[in-house]
């Protein structure tokens, strides 16, 4: 937000990512709780259930018209993982979301991608799949994690069996 000078940063939990469709993720409700937690006391940041409430899989495309529709005026930029942009070509509609919004590459190392997007580089290893291989493995996720979002997995009992 800070970077590239954005006025707020909408956090959008998928119901059903399309590229995991054999991997059933944690229920929406409880990973938009999640969400909440991690983001509670920060002013510019939201949470939006548009995906989770959506049937069957989430494609982007499909929400950032939703969000053009709701806020027209608006510029979106879009933030993916340095791991999401090799397969950006198998995205619904890639050549139109494009054209629609602004993708910003979020990448934990130097990381020069081949589409020409910004890249905000974090020295910060943390991933997702990383989390919930240690769960799954019944290591701490403490300090990788808000407390908060650390209390809702324990108290779901998510990830213990990936």
């Amino acid at each position: 937000m800070e970077s590239l000078g954005l006025d707020r940063v909408i956090f959008i939990p998928a119901n059903v990512s399309p590229h995991k469709l054999q991997q059933p993720p944690a229920a929406a409700r409880i990973r938009c709780e999640m969400v909440e937690a991690a983001i509670l006391g920060e002013l510019r940041f939201s949470m939006d259930a548009c995906e989770a409430e959506r049937e069957g899989p989430s494609y982007a495309v499909d929400t950032v018209r939703l969000m053009l529709q709701r806020s027209p005026q608006s510029e979106f930029f879009y933030f993916i993982g340095e791991d999401n942009v090799s397969s950006l070509h198998t995205w619904r509609e890639i050549d139109e979301f494009k054209k629609l919004a602004s993708f910003v590459v979020l990448a934990r190392g130097n990381l020069k991608p081949a589409e020409d997007f910004r890249v905000i580089s974090r020295n910060i290893d943390i991933s997702s799949t990383d989390i919930r291989n240690r769960i799954a493995r019944g290591l701490s996720v403490r300090y990788l994690l808000p407390d908060a979002v650390c209390a809702i997995l324990t108290r779901h009992q998510l990830y213990l069996n990936d």
